[in-house]
């Protein structure tokens, strides 16, 4: 079994603002996520949760503790080392950041083209399978605005997928989507991504998707609780 420590945070604490206006978002968070577990984090809105999906992504800068991703210790890192970390992750958002400008291939096709090496006809093939797999096979030539909610998400779940990334971080992913298509979009970002290998962390306040969790973290108040999943599911309680 592979126990590889992709994500490994110690005593990590976060605010935002300075002086009079600081205000302390996230509290000795402590965390280790290892190569191919699906974890699942909820709690209120305003608890910390996106906050935390952002350091781990290394699309803002750590201030103290210890953040560690792939390796690389995040806190005290220069923009160059956070870049580099980046283009190891795959990110889904909510709104699914497509640009309505270019076809559901084109959008999947951008994020590989940013690789180094990789030609165009190269991330063409690897965008049309993708979107195949994620079936699309049909919708490869459409415009963003020609798809539903839950054919957009597929899109943004193939752009995050495609460059085979270490960690997977989706915001809300099925927000906005119904029953049906909130739990397909689940299942098959975790059928994919157990078949690349990566780790996966949902953040979301859908109680219909927790089944797919190797494990549910808790977040509130800037406090993060947690529990294995390898015995039956229970409520987790947050810090008092």
């Amino acid at each position: 079994m592979n126990t590889e420590k992709v994500v490994e945070i110690s005593n990590l604490d976060f605010a935002y603002g300075h002086g009079n206006l600081r205000k302390q978002i996230l509290f000795d968070i402590n965390l280790t996520l290892e190569a191919g577990e699906v974890s699942i984090m909820k709690g209120p809105s305003g608890s910390g949760k996106t906050t935390l999906l952002t350091l781990m992504g290394a699309l803002r800068s750590p201030q103290s503790g210890s953040l560690k991703v792939l390796g690389q210790e995040l806190v005290g890192a220069n923009k160059s080392k956070l870049v580099q970390v980046r283009r190891n992750i795959g990110y889904i958002f909510q709104a699914h950041n497509l640009l309505r400008s270019l076809t559901a291939r084109q959008n999947v096709q951008m994020s590989i083209e940013l690789q180094n090496g990789i030609s165009a006809a190269t991330a063409k093939r690897k965008a049309i399978e993708i979107l195949e797999a994620v079936g699309l096979g049909e919708r490869i030539e459409y415009y963003t605005d020609q798809l539903s909610g839950g054919q957009k998400q597929r899109v943004a779940i193939a752009r995050a997928l495609v460059s085979h990334p270490k960690m997977v971080l989706a915001d809300e992913p099925t927000a906005a989507l119904d029953s049906k298509s909130g739990r397909a979009v689940v299942e098959l970002m975790r059928q994919l991504a157990k078949e690349q290998g990566c780790t996966i962390l949902l953040v979301t306040h859908d109680n219909r998707i927790l089944d797919v969790a190797d494990r549910l973290l808790h977040m509130e108040d800037g406090y993060l609780s947690q529990e294995s999943l390898s015995t039956p599911k229970r409520t987790i309680s947050t810090p008092v």
